[in-house]
């Protein structure tokens, strides 16, 4: 069967590009190998930069009755609630003034319901496991059936499939860092001070990212870093580790983080990677986008906005005449153009920005604090650019 565009993975990069290419009018199927669409991890912090380019999908709305606004993004140490930095980011509704949507909190779940349920009846696949791809755009599937596409796009994630087809050695790197990750609902911490702000908490070999869920902020979504360990023995996803773990490492922290944090069982430890960067997005006619080609630390909150970003730009360029008629080498070139130095800079920022939460007290952790005074910039260059100022159509 000949297919436009063949997807690989129905997570938030797939079906956004998915939605993008519908919108465009490009006919698109989309295979995922699970019998069933649900969550991965628990939520996601989708800033502007992710949201402008749903708007113009007609999801925002949608989107906000599930979500949460925060209220600000705030820094704060380790042993006590005292606030390092803060800046308004939805109270005063400034933020969405200045960058053109909000940012919200939401469930995974919700997300992937929103995006999905926008889809075409039988544009997304369920149980369609890739088990080959060829660089002419030929899928294989378990099953034994042949999809072919005028373009593949590997979607499938921090151990993509695909990847494999456009460069066999890159391989996602443990950065010697892993995380645990919970859902609390704000009555079972009453000590967390700001319950409906952005919150990181930063200390010794460690920190904690949270943020509010739902339509009413009635949920905390948090994401506890430790360093180690290292090397990492387990499967390469999350593996279960001692009972115990998670409330040993953040002993002595501040009341209400360790109150939010031993509120749910212990999750599993969750391995986190990077990728090296990689000098080739595509190959022939298949092509990566999110987590396939630029894996990132979650620590600018960046994963799932930079596949928007992928999937908008990407989408826009398929779309244009010829580009699936024998255009789409200078298609992926340029995409690659577009998109690489923007990643990677996201990319290299969040890894050094793990070792700077985790500094020990003392000086170097007194300059990072006197740095975060200028924050402002740093939401700009991320949240404010518009990645596809270079590929929208020019009105007629």
């Amino acid at each position: 069967m000949d297919e436009s565009v063949v997807i690989v993975g129905a997570g938030i990069g797939g079906l956004s590009l998915a939605l993008s290419l519908h919108a465009r009018g490009v006919r698109v199927t989309v295979l995922e190998r699970a019998a069933e669409l649900r969550e991965v991890g628990a939520a996601v912090a989708l800033s502007a930069n992710g949201l402008r380019p749903l708007d113009e999908l007609g999801l925002l709305g949608e989107l906000e009755k599930v979500s949460a606004q925060p209220t600000e993004l705030i820094h704060r140490g380790w042993r006590d609630d005292e606030r390092v930095t803060a800046f308004p980011v939805g109270s005063d509704g400034s933020y969405r003034r200045r960058f053109g949507a909000p940012h919200l909190g939401i469930h995974r779940a919700e997300f992937q319901r929103v995006l999905a349920g926008a889809c075409p009846a039988g544009m997304v696949r369920l149980g369609c496991e890739v088990t080959a791809v060829d660089p002419d755009g030929t899928v294989t599937l378990s099953s034994g059936e042949r999809v072919r596409g005028s373009v593949v796009v590997g979607a499938d994630g921090v151990h993509s499939r695909v990847r494999s087809v456009v460069d066999p050695a890159a391989r996602p790197r443990y950065t010697g860092t892993s995380a645990f990750r919970g859902i609390v609902d704000v009555a079972d911490a009453p000590l967390l001070p700001d319950p409906g702000a952005i919150q990181f908490w930063m200390g010794p070999d460690a920190h904690v990212l949270h943020y509010a869920i739902g339509p009413h902020a009635e949920q905390i979504n948090f994401f506890a870093v430790l360093e180690g360990p290292d090397p990492w023995t387990g499967e390469t996803g999350p593996t279960e580790t001692d009972p115990g773990t998670l409330a040993r490492a953040f002993d002595g922290w501040s009341p209400g983080v360790v109150q939010m944090l031993t509120a749910v069982p212990q999750s599993p430890r969750w391995p986190l990677y990077t990728l090296p960067p990689m000098t080739r997005w595509s190959r022939g006619r298949v092509v990566l986008l999110g987590d396939a080609v630029h894996t990132m630390l979650p620590h600018h909150g960046q994963g799932a906005n930079q596949s928007i970003e992928d999937a908008a730009v990407l989408a826009d360029l398929l779309a244009a005449p010829g580009a699936l008629d024998g255009g789409h080498t200078a298609v992926f070139d340029r995409y690659q153009r577009l998109r690489r130095a923007r990643t990677r800079s996201i990319q290299r920022s969040s890894l050094v920005t793990s070792g700077l939460l985790h500094l020990p007290d003392g000086p170097a952790a007194d300059a990072r604090n006197a740095g975060l005074t200028g924050l402002d910039p740093w939401l700009t260059w991320i949240h404010g650019v518009d990645a596809r100022a270079d590929t929208r159509p020019v009105p007629a």
